[in-house]
């Protein structure tokens, strides 16, 4: 497992570099000018040197050899260490786009990651009794629920939150505050009121899309040889179930689930636009507008590197799960 690990490693740094230079230079050859947006009586000369200032005047491969140096040593080194290190700054701000996804970064993983765990947690329950019970009434209602919650989109079941909750029954807010300080139990219970909705809305897709993956799955196993053999040496239903036909079904459903988690760091760009979530799918909204490259260009990254790197653990976990998987 160790030299799986090990080479799957060594292969995903070159990816990363391929990766890197096409993010970079997709985004580098967009035709945006961070002087596009200055008054018309601004000279020429003082547009040039604001993009000599931002080292446009280098070629590109120069260019992109100091943004991917710059990034390394933005997430490799403390964030108070400003003297010492090399930032990419945003254009937009002048901010280190290292500072910006930080301050971001709790509210996302709050709100995303709380509503991908308990889409977890909901989905793998209703899809084992999915299966089970095939054709059952909780079969019907839960394969009804699963195809309503995944085939609306987010904004409209979003909206659709609000108008009830917060125009009509004014139960929870209509915005998220961000500025928000839990330092007491009023404020607590401010905050839990605030994330109930954002995270309703993003668990209800999650656990949909989730749960039929789950039960088709166990379908798949529940009439294989080795869940017939189990019976047949006089194992309980529940054993064959929770120990023989889950821990062969949760295989592919792992890999859905590892794919997903890269989605919490980038934000649900949609749902936190309705409820006025300050997070990352935010900030990656305001950078496009904004034409802000070098933020764009780091966000994107950032994303392709928790795609790589969470594929490598759903491989290991998959010969956790299989016995059969070997690496070595």
């Amino acid at each position: 497992m160790i030299h799986f690990i090990i080479r799957r490693m060594l292969i995903a740094i070159p990816t990363l570099l391929v990766i890197s230079f096409i993010i970079f230079a997709i985004l580098d050859l967009a035709p945006n000018d961070p002087t596009g947006n200055l008054p018309m009586t601004v000279p020429p000369e003082v547009r040039a040197k604001i993009r000599s200032s931002l080292g446009l005047d280098e070629p590109m491969h120069i260019r992109f050899g100091l943004w991917l140096v710059q990034f390394c040593e933005g997430f490799g080194i403390s964030i108070g260490d400003a003297e010492n290190r090399t930032r990419i700054l945003s254009w937009a701000t002048r901010s280190p786009v290292v500072d910006l996804i930080i301050q971001r970064t709790p509210q996302t993983l709050w709100v995303v990651g709380l509503s991908y765990l308990f889409g977890i947690l909901i989905a793998i329950p209703i899809g084992i009794v999915s299966a089970y019970r095939q054709y059952s009434w909780f079969d019907q209602v839960g394969t009804f629920i699963s195809m309503v919650g995944f085939s609306v989109p987010t904004f409209f079941t979003g909206m659709v939150a609000i108008i009830i909750f917060s125009v009509q029954l004014r139960w929870f807010p209509m915005i998220y505050d961000t500025t928000l300080v839990v330092d007491s139990w009023q404020n607590f219970v401010s905050q839990v009121k605030q994330m109930i909705m954002p995270v309703a809305v993003l668990a209800l897709y999650n656990a949909s899309q989730l749960s039929r993956f789950m039960r088709a799955s166990i379908l798949d196993n529940l009439n294989l040889d080795y869940v017939r053999t189990a019976r047949a040496k006089g194992r309980s239903e529940r054993a064959v179930l929770l120990i023989h036909v889950l821990r062969n079904s949760l295989i592919p459903v792992v890999t859905l689930i590892a794919l997903g988690i890269p989605t919490i760091f980038s934000g649900a760009i949609i749902t936190e636009q309705i409820f006025r979530v300050n997070g990352l799918g935010q900030l990656l909204i305001i950078a496009i507008e904004g034409a802000d490259i070098p933020l764009v260009q780091t966000l994107t990254f950032i994303f392709a590197v928790l795609i790589v790197f969470f594929n490598l653990i759903a491989d290991v976990v998959y010969g956790i799960l299989d016995p059969r998987i070997r690496y070595d």
